[in-house]
């Protein structure tokens, strides 16, 4: 992609000591070949890089197309107007269940239609052909995880997965099989992934350090959610490694908004969307106590981080990279989050 630059206007004086002005100049240039007049100082080249590299970043940014499955929900809506700030196109498309198939949902100025099961497989294949760079974007149901997965890979589309639950284990051996782009992750919370991610590195550098402790775990979220937290059992696989010892069904899941409120402290307007874990870990002999927590209100941290897992793979899908299964680590770790 080239673009029009324009060059200083330059003045001369002509035989009667009048001063002349030169019509501006403009020259092709390309952001990662850029050649600037030495007349300029070093401050407007820099003006000029940045500018031509935000250009391109948005440029890059624009070629890319999601569909957002779950788009009656809020976590769906939520995704969707980031992407619309981010300048990502939003297709009117998006899938749900019998009862919402038909419905049109208007959504950050966009109004999508919803397509029921029985439609899933041509809309999608023809979607596809219509968005070559399409990438699907699921935040549906645990129950529907498997099946969704295994529809996006037999059509080819990659997909980011924001849905919690159903069988792990099925599911990436299906996209492996296929041989599918993905970016699946419990979490996509760009801070709280940060936080996994050092509970990940103390785990594997300092395993049995917390040997003996008891560990008590506590997670609230809106009663809207099935199942139990995937970052939650993340950060207890971490303190299995380091030694404590504690099963995934001793979670206590507070899904009761008085309990929220009175027991938890969750602030009410933010009921309905919220993600609120403790985890505290005691000393065998009751001397010694740690507590990690992490609370979330809203759901635009998740957007956003879903957001820039979009635009990371569909740029790993545009240069063939060879991974084809990412998370959000992999996310974090490209350093090219907005």
């Amino acid at each position: 992609m080239a673009f029009l630059v324009k060059l200083p206007t330059q003045f001369f004086f002509d035989g009667r000591g009048n001063r002349r002005w030169n019509a501006p100049r403009f020259t092709k240039m390309r952001p990662d070949n850029l050649i600037v007049a030495s007349s300029m100082s070093s401050t407007s080249t820099q003006i000029i890089d940045k500018t031509l590299l935000s250009v391109s970043n948005q440029s890059v940014v624009a070629q890319n197309a999601v569909m957002v499955n779950g788009c009656t929900g809020k976590m769906g809506k939520a995704v969707i107007e980031a992407a619309i700030s981010a300048g990502v196109d939003v297709v009117p498309i998006s899938f749900g269940s019998v009862e919402e198939s038909g419905q049109r949902v208007e959504v950050g100025g966009k109004e999508i239609l919803v397509h029921g099961p029985s439609e899933r497989e041509d809309v999608l294949s023809s979607t596809f052909a219509e968005y070559p760079n399409l990438v699907v974007v699921d935040y549906t149901i645990p129950a529907a995880v498997n099946a969704n997965a295994e529809l996006y890979c037999k059509v080819g589309v990659p997909f980011v997965l924001g849905t919690t639950g159903g069988d792990r284990e099925q599911l990436f051996k299906t996209v492996r099989d296929s041989k599918n782009y993905a970016v699946i992750s419990p979490q996509m919370g760009k801070q709280v992934v940060a936080f996994l991610a050092a509970m990940e590195i103390m785990s594997e550098q300092f395993p049995g350090a917390f040997s003996g402790y008891d560990l008590q775990v506590m997670e609230s979220h809106q009663a809207s959610k099935l199942d139990t937290s995937g970052t939650a059992k993340a950060v207890i696989s971490c303190f299995q490694k380091l030694g404590v010892s504690f099963e995934m069904d001793e979670i206590q899941m507070i899904r009761d908004p008085k309990q929220q409120v009175e027991l938890v402290g969750v602030p009410e307007d933010h009921l309905l969307g919220h993600a609120f874990h403790m985890y505290h870990l005691t000393s065998p002999d009751q001397t010694v106590t740690f507590e990690f927590q992490h609370n979330v209100c809203g759901r635009s941290i998740y957007a956003e981080g879903t957001v820039d897992a979009v635009i990371f793979l569909a740029q790993k899908v545009r240069t063939k990279a060879d991974k084809r299964i990412y998370d959000m680590i992999d996310v974090l770790r490209e350093g090219n989050m907005r």
